[in-house]
């Protein structure tokens, strides 16, 4: 990396921001290297306050490259205009499907979420070559793909995201209340003994079997050659969550930015 990148990931709830310097540290996986953000930060997709983000980038060296992967236009849109308000000299470059160093073997390449081609370079490059790996992407939406042993991005699975269920129990019944429950973290008792014990309980063990489920299908497939895959857990959940899935998973908490440096430096 010859000057410093800020990768910039944005979903639907959140922005995250990673400052990777010229000689930014690197996360080892045996022979692999992965680059990993010396500094990070996050912001709401929805409504952000610009001064701190104008606080943010006191500390980032001038001359810095912009590289944003972004699943949610507005968001974007805004973001850049932000960004150029701060620091006229900043030119944001959105990343394209194009960018990333991994093939995608799916029926539309250019509509896979840009976040899950991230993170599936980013698992690529950690993954023990002579496996597959999984990446279980847990955010506003729950993302479980696959990355084959040969390299490729075969695709995967996306369900409903722990907010997103519990907006849509409430929005669809007549009298189960709203849950607090954002995303997982601390598993809650299996057996809820009220209405939103119970929620809690089906939400979060609801999530957590459908991603095991997903995981072993994924695992047993044909592009997985039948070998047991590396599985790494990213996004918006505790690193606790990674046991409820098997004592193999890693947690990667910057995958996707970590994915858009490669994208940046030429993977």
């Amino acid at each position: 990396m010859t000057r410093s990148l800020v990768a910039v990931d944005i979903g639907n709830t959140r922005i995250k921001m990673g400052l990777f310097d010229s000689g930014s540290t690197v996360k080892a996986s045996g022979t692999n290297r992965l680059p990993t953000p010396v500094r990070s930060f996050a912001l709401s997709s929805i409504d952000w306050d610009e001064a701190e983000l104008r606080q943010w980038l006191k500390k980032v060296p001038a001359a810095t490259q912009w590289w944003i992967a972004s699943v949610n236009r507005p968001a974007a849109a805004r973001l850049a205009e932000s960004i150029r308000s701060i620091d006229s000299a900043a030119a944001p470059r959105m990343l394209s499907h194009g960018d990333l160093p991994i093939v995608a073997v799916v029926k539309e390449p250019d509509k896979v979420g840009i976040d899950r081609l991230a993170a599936a370079a980013a698992a690529n490059r950690l993954r023990d070559p002579a496996r597959a790996a999984i990446v279980v992407h847990v955010g506003t939406a729950i993302v479980v793909d696959l990355v084959s042993d040969e390299g490729r991005f075969c695709g995967g699975a996306i369900l409903p995201g722990i907010a997103m269920s519990a907006h849509a129990l409430h929005e669809c019944t007549n009298l189960l209340p709203q849950s607090s429950m954002q995303e997982l973290g601390e598993p809650p008792a299996a057996l809820g003994t009220s209405t939103l014990e119970a929620i809690h309980s089906g939400l979060y063990w609801g999530a957590i079997g459908a991603m095991r489920e997903l995981v072993a299908r994924l695992s047993n497939s044909r592009a997985a050659s039948g070998v047991e895959a590396d599985i790494f857990l990213t996004g918006g959940a505790a690193p606790s969550v990674a046991g409820q899935l098997g004592p193999n998973v890693q947690y990667a908490e910057h995958l996707v930015l970590s994915g858009i440096a490669l994208a940046a430096t030429g993977g």
